[in-house]
């Protein structure tokens, strides 16, 4: 893509959650001063909630990153989970197999191992993202967990982390005991005007600018203006605008380069005062960046021989992972938070891996960046995506369509 024009070693933006970028604004160290505070004290937990996109997954990644090695942890992203499951995979995090065991035998043999861990000196840690998710049934659980302790401590430190009908659910009478046991809250709000403008030249220093100003002086009020200072925002919109510059063989953004990109997002001004809803749908589904723009292709997406999903493509960017908040979600466990994402161009279009576990492949070939031509089929888990480009010739009725087009050096 575009490195090689602004003399960069690595994309700045990617919107997978990269301890290596982050940005502390006051409001992220405070939270991420909270969360290791769970490491030390054991009365009780942490909960820290933010808007969709605004740094939560970061922070829980950069705290891993840190840790110590005699901390034993548990990270639980997928939580729409019953009961029993939820216990179960925990206990899978914790190396076990208890899919056959009942949910008495579940419970005794977490009991036991937290118990072991403290008497031989480690200190165990469960992390929950999109803790919203949960049920009040799980929470319970949970609840009785936190409660689990020998005759001077609490053996099992605790951070939720999630949108904020998480604290609508904690503030909620059914779950008031739960509440109590809650040590410390945090709302992750957003940056400041200031921090945005910090925020985006500490990620380009991190990709290697070297102190080169990429972005022009009067672009920075505008991106803050169309963000609200949103950390996933910031990246979705800097990096188009940079693709936007990379299409005129530009090395600097300049702001008719950010006005172009604002176009091709079909964004509006984010205000302070719009409702959550809003942002949400400026965000994902169906996204409104590839909107009003001409279809330049389609991705099929497909399971066990089978079509599950068809999708335009028009110019903009179409994310692809295990959760709700992507443009397409896949629910499966060999498939990232954030996966994938299709950048499509009025004449182009490529398939990027977001650091994705699993990874992509083409032709069997683990690939980090493919451009995409008609009828390439990139196998992203158990699922494969097909692309068919609407700008390639078709066959006439009759004529081998074998020949319909010339694979690219991959």
């Amino acid at each position: 893509m575009y490195l090689e024009l602004f003399k960069l070693r690595e994309l700045p933006f990617r919107l997978s959650p990269d301890p290596q970028f982050l940005y502390l604004s006051k409001q992220h160290a405070r939270a991420k001063a909270y969360m290791e505070s769970t490491i030390w004290f054991t009365d009780g937990f942490v909960v820290i909630t933010g808007e969709i996109g605004s740094g939560k997954t970061t922070l829980i990644e950069t705290i891993l990153r840190e840790l110590q090695g005699n901390v034993v942890v548990a990270q639980i992203n997928q939580t729409q989970l019953s009961p029993t499951e939820f216990l179960q995979t925990i206990l899978v995090q914790f190396g076990f197999t208890p899919f056959d065991m009942k949910k008495p035998e579940v419970l005794a043999t977490l009991n036991q191992f937290l118990v072991e861990q403290h008497v031989n000196g480690r200190k165990v840690l469960l992390i929950i993202d999109e803790a919203q998710n949960l049920s009040n049934r799980v929470l319970e659980e949970l609840r009785m967990l936190s409660g689990i302790e020998t005759t001077k401590d609490k053996v099992l430190r605790i951070i939720l982390a999630g949108q904020p009908e998480l604290n609508d659910k904690l503030d909620s009478r059914e779950l008031i005991q739960l509440a109590q046991r809650v040590r410390l809250r945090f709302h992750l709000s957003t940056l400041s005007q200031a921090e945005t403008s910090a925020y985006i030249d500490h990620r380009l220093e991190v990709a290697g600018s070297q102190g080169r100003r990429i972005f022009e002086e009067d672009t920075y009020p505008v991106i803050y203006k169309y963000t609200g200072g949103v950390p996933r925002l910031l990246n979705t919109l800097c990096d188009t605008a940079m693709m936007a510059a990379f299409s005129r063989d530009r090395d600097t953004v300049a702001l008719h380069d950010l006005e172009a990109a604002i176009e091709e997002l079909q964004w509006v001004e984010f205000n302070a005062n719009t409702d959550r809803m809003k942002v949400l749908r400026m965000e994902h589904a169906p996204p409104p960046h590839v909107k009003n723009g001409p279809v330049v292709g389609r991705i099929l997406l497909a399971s066990g021989g089978k079509t599950v999903l068809e999708r335009e493509l028009r110019p903009g960017r179409l994310v692809i992972g295990r959760t709700a908040d992507n443009d397409i979600q896949i629910d499966s466990k060999f498939i990232s938070r954030h996966h994938c994402q299709v950048v499509t161009l009025r004449d182009s279009c490529l398939i990027e891996d977001l650091n994705s576990t699993n990874g992509i492949y083409v032709q069997s070939k683990r690939v980090r960046r493919h451009n995409l031509n008609d009828g390439d089929v990139v196998h992203v888990g158990q699922h494969e995506i097909m692309y068919i480009d609407e700008r390639a010739p078709r066959p006439r009725d009759g004529a081998d369509p074998s020949g319909a087009h010339d694979a690219e050096d991959r």
